[in-house]
């Protein structure tokens, strides 16, 4: 990335289900959800959104080999995105297991997420 113009932070959690994909996306949902860039086209380059780097940083506690990008990169709505997964996150116990949500024990994961936007 050339030029870096924003870096947004989320957190996002799977109570039940242990999927660290589901994670993943709330955290970049999270992120993103709480801002608007209106002036953000008029300086890429082309004016275009196409034009527009979008890096993801995940931190994410386990289960790294599960983790679908694609479906992460799904949660963005524009841009050329990559994907760092590092380290990170949480396990925390929800302390109950629910076998109708999917659960394969206590856990609750939690990742937390860097959406770098530039170009």
């Amino acid at each position: 990335m050339e030029k870096l113009m924003f870096v947004e932070i989320g957190m996002g959690t799977d109570l039940h289900g242990q999927n660290v994909t589901k994670a993943s996306v709330r955290a970049v949902q999270n992120a993103i959800h709480h801002n608007s860039m209106p002036g953000l086209r008029s300086i890429l380059p082309g004016n275009s959104l196409d034009n527009m780097k979008v890096h993801v940083k995940l931190a994410v506690p386990c289960d790294r080999e599960l983790l679908d990008m694609e479906q992460v990169k799904a949660a963005l709505p524009y841009g050329q995105v990559t994907i760092e997964v590092i380290d990170g996150g949480m396990l925390t116990t929800s302390g109950v297991v629910l076998p109708d949500k999917e659960d394969k024990n206590d856990l609750i994961y939690v990742v937390v997420a860097a959406v770098e936007v530039g170009y």
